[in-house]
């Protein structure tokens, strides 16, 4: 293991056919707090909130295959196979029962996970959850994203494009439609422990009005806005996401 990027270390692990990359920060022995990254997206993204985490928490956040730093099948995986790799991860690493905080599309792996396996299900932060579904269309979808690139800071951007020509266009473009198929709202019910959805109060991707009916499909949620941020609240607002979060590291201490 080494330094990564201003990680504490990097981690590979065989799983899920291949070999599922994590960043890692905080002391080894301290409560898990695992990150799910959205699409086309990977680890990095994760470090600030990580950074305000790392004195409460041992950080990890694996890039799902086929993103980041991660190997992909040749076919692009949908919610299922996504969750399935989270899953098989989360086994083989012994991080089943972890904090499961996850932003924009990673929510919708983390509910899927909820389904097939819910004792690898810890408590829940759902960063910005997707896909709204009285704007489930692609062109809804990326007009909203583009009144969002105004609103994240400049270096996210820069941070993301790495990830976004690691992924592929064509990865980016089928992952999307599995994302824009997936009724999440079905399956909220299955996520049984504490959950956070957590919104910034300009996101124009999730507005209020369903991230409240997120909240209120949980059967644990409630919901927490974090004023004058977009969607990317991990990157653009760390230590107030680590305020909603150091709380429920008690229910895995």
């Amino acid at each position: 293991m080494g330094a990564l990027n201003g990680w504490g270390a990097s981690e590979h692990t065989a799983a899920a056919g291949t070999r599922i990359h994590a960043g890692l920060l905080g002391p080894p022995h301290a409560p898990a707090v695992v990150c799910v990254h959205g699409l086309g997206c990977s680890h990095r993204y994760f470090l600030p909130v990580a950074r305000a985490l790392r004195c409460h928490a041992r950080v990890a956040a694996p890039d799902l295959p086929g993103f980041g730093r991660t190997r992909g099948p040749s076919r692009t995986l949908d919610v299922r196979g996504l969750s399935l790799a989270l899953a098989d991860w989360l086994r083989a690493t012994g991080r089943g029962g972890a904090v499961l905080v996850a932003n924009s599309t990673g929510c919708q792996v983390v509910v899927d996970l909820a389904v097939h396996a819910p004792e690898l299900v810890g408590p829940v932060v759902l960063v910005g959850p997707t896909v709204d579904r009285h704007a489930r269309s692609a062109p809804q979808q990326f007009a909203r994203q583009l009144a969002n690139s105004r609103l994240e800071p400049p270096m996210l951007g820069a941070v993301l494009a790495p990830d976004w020509i690691a992924c592929g266009a064509r990865r980016y473009v089928e992952t999307l439609a599995y994302m824009l198929a997936d009724p999440v709202e079905r399956k909220l019910h299955h996520v049984q422990m504490s959950a956070v959805v957590v919104r910034g109060g300009r996101d124009p991707i999730v507005p209020r009005e369903w991230a409240g009916e997120v909240a209120s499909g949980l059967p644990q949620g409630r919901l927490a806005e974090v004023p004058g941020v977009g969607h990317t609240v991990n990157w653009s607002a760390p230590k107030e996401l680590a305020r909603i979060v150091r709380p429920l590291l008690e229910e895995v201490s």
